[in-house]
């Protein structure tokens, strides 16, 4: 694919009353900054496109409505923005537009701790959230690296490290307030554990990546701070043996709460990136939550599995320190890989596979990727079959460019060969449209589009993203 630097789409042009209606309203609140709107038109993806013709802050559900209505009656494209840290050039003005940043609308709006759930701004993020709850004994386990914002990982139906045991976005969001295209608010979903009622709108616009409404609204399901959490790590002489120790656990029931691998080369580049000393080689991260007794025997029989596969330097991680520095290494592999070729961008693969496909599936890429000569790094949440590879490639270099697409072009066909999918959390976006046809085919891109247009006949809210009209 050749949409790294510029995706082939028309820019609408933007109407200068469009403008100034948007400054009339909202004042100091709307920017035409070139650096504000170059700073609104980047994510930490490698496709890249013209910004913003403007950015509107918004403070209010009232005000996304209002930037909405205007932008419909000119008829111009709306984008919404969180923090800005997608993959798949999600908040990208192809088509030309303004850039809606909630980022300010960052408030927890209440706590049922009772009912143990909250309702909270779209642009609260999630390490903010969290510190905010932790007080009454909550958490919300969501965790995809980043500190996204909570809209942005609603719209892209986040999952990422804890998702073996607490689920994705989609298990998560109980309830939506959403801006329609037309600027009219409405509601999805409530806080009771089930409901029949009508369609699942919820489910809907979960992972709709912004093009079927903008949330300004979300409740969350919390879950109870666990009484005692234990970290462990441990490499392997292969990758299999490590992907073959987590398939034996998961198949016994052991309740991981985080399980992640990290082949030989990027542990090389963490250790680098994070001073730290992890033996050079194929490597579990594993985290576990529960009772005391619990988290002591869930961990040893993990450690008598991996024995089986010949793991080595099994070690604990007790402390809250110690844990949080493992997994904020962890966290931070993307960063370290970038790091060990200055100048580099990432192509990024987001794959998952049934667990049982795992090793097979992972093997074959990484045969792939070494004979490319294309530096790489990968990293896995393998307790559900998700993982990545980050092509390093420099991006004036149209041959590695090219070799880097063939590669994740060819392992995304084996996921989907191994009734996998393209993307296992960061979204369709601009990069994966064709993937997301080869995966779903033409009849399900057809649904997908009348949906689309039954609810955005102007096709102004994200428009690009997921599939082209």
């Amino acid at each position: 694919m050749n949409a790294l630097h510029h995706p082939t789409q028309l820019s609408r042009p933007i109407p200068p009353a469009f403008v100034d209606a948007l400054q009339a309203r909202f004042g100091a609140q709307c920017s035409t900054a070139q650096a504000v709107r170059e700073q609104h038109g980047r994510d930490e993806g490698s496709i890249e496109a013209p910004p913003p013709v403007a950015v509107v802050y918004a403070h209010s559900t009232q005000d996304v409505a209002d930037c909405v209505k205007l932008a419909a009656q000119h008829q111009v494209p709306v984008i919404p923005y969180g923090a800005g840290t997608s993959l798949e050039g999600h908040l990208l003005a192809v088509q030309g537009g303004v850039s809606l940043d909630v980022s300010r609308m960052n408030q927890i709006i209440r706590v049922n701790a009772e009912d143990m759930t909250v309702t909270v701004q779209p642009g609260i993020l999630r390490k903010a959230l969290n510190d905010a709850i932790k007080d009454q004994g909550l958490f919300f386990p969501i965790d995809p690296g980043a500190d996204a914002s909570i809209g942005g990982m609603t719209a892209t139906r986040a999952s990422g490290t804890n998702a073996v045991r607490y689920g994705t976005m989609r298990e998560n969001v109980l309830a939506l307030e959403v801006v329609t295209a037309s600027g009219e608010i409405i509601r999805t979903g409530n806080r009771a554990k089930k409901s029949a009622a009508g369609y699942d709108l919820t489910r809907l616009l979960v992972g709709s990546e912004g093009t079927l409404g903008i949330f300004t609204e979300i409740t969350l399901r919390l879950y109870p701070l666990p009484e005692a959490v234990s970290a462990a790590v441990c490499s392997f002489n292969t990758v299999a043996d490590a992907v073959h120790t987590v398939i034996q656990t998961i198949q016994m029931g052991v309740p991981m709460a985080r399980v992640e691998l990290v082949d030989a080369g990027t542990i090389a580049m963490v250790n680098k990136h994070s001073n730290l000393t992890l033996r050079e080689a194929p490597t579990l991260m594993m985290e576990f939550h529960g009772s005391p007794n619990g988290v002591k025997e869930q961990a040893e029989l993990v450690q008598d599995i991996a024995a089986e596969f010949d793991a080595q330097g099994f070690e604990w991680a007790d402390t809250p320190e110690e844990r949080t520095r493992l997994f904020t290494a962890r966290h931070n592999a993307y960063f370290a890989a970038i790091q060990s070729r200055p100048g580099c961008r990432s192509i990024t693969t987001d794959t998952c596979v049934p667990i049982s496909r795992l090793a097979d599936c992972l093997l074959e890429s990484m045969e792939e990727a070494r004979a490319s000569a294309i530096p790489f790094f990968l990293v896995g949440h393998v307790g559900d079959g998700n993982f990545h590879f980050g092509y390093l490639i420099d991006p004036d270099n149209d041959d590695e460019r090219q070799r880097a697409e063939a590669l994740n072009h060819a392992l995304v066909r084996r996921a989907i060969a191994m009734e996998g999918t393209c993307t296992g959390e960061h979204g369709i976006g601009i990069h994966k449209q064709d993937f997301l046809r080869e995966e779903c085919g033409e009849g399900a891109i057809a649904m997908m589009r009348a949906i689309k247009q039954a609810l955005d006949p102007e096709n102004i809210l994200n428009p690009g993203k997921i599939f082209a009209l």
